[in-house]
């Protein structure tokens, strides 16, 4: 038995929020949304992909941000997604890593992310 990779990350959200979810990840992170299955989009929620990169917000009735825990997502040409993000009001925090330019923002629900890209 060997695990082989992620198939995609599971973030919480509030009931009745996807609109916010779908102008963060889809307009600003630019990740297409993709349907979820019949059977759980009764459950509230939406899902973004595009190619290896999966990010699926289910709603947590009792839900509180993961303030800590985080999906950590390589991008091309952070800096001009930073622009974007700060442009539309998002909080950028640049945190230093070797070999990285590296960023933290939150998504609409207080969730966090990293955001980053290798040095060339």
């Amino acid at each position: 038995m060997t695990i082989v990779g992620i198939d995609h990350v599971q973030l919480a959200m509030p009931a009745g929020r996807e609109e916010d979810a779908r102008r963060f990840y889809s307009f600003l992170l630019g990740i297409p949304e993709v349907p979820k299955p019949d059977e759980l989009a009764k459950r509230g929620g939406v899902w973004f992909e595009s190619g290896r990169v999966k990010i699926h917000l289910g709603v947590d009735q009792d839900f509180r941000p993961a303030r800590k825990a985080h999906a950590a997502l390589l991008v091309k040409d952070l800096r001009g997604l930073v622009e974007r993000l700060r442009n539309a009001g998002v909080a950028v925090v640049d945190e230093p890593l070797p070999g990285h330019r590296r960023v933290y923002v939150t998504d609409p629900f207080g969730n966090r992310l990293e955001l980053m890209e290798p040095h060339s």
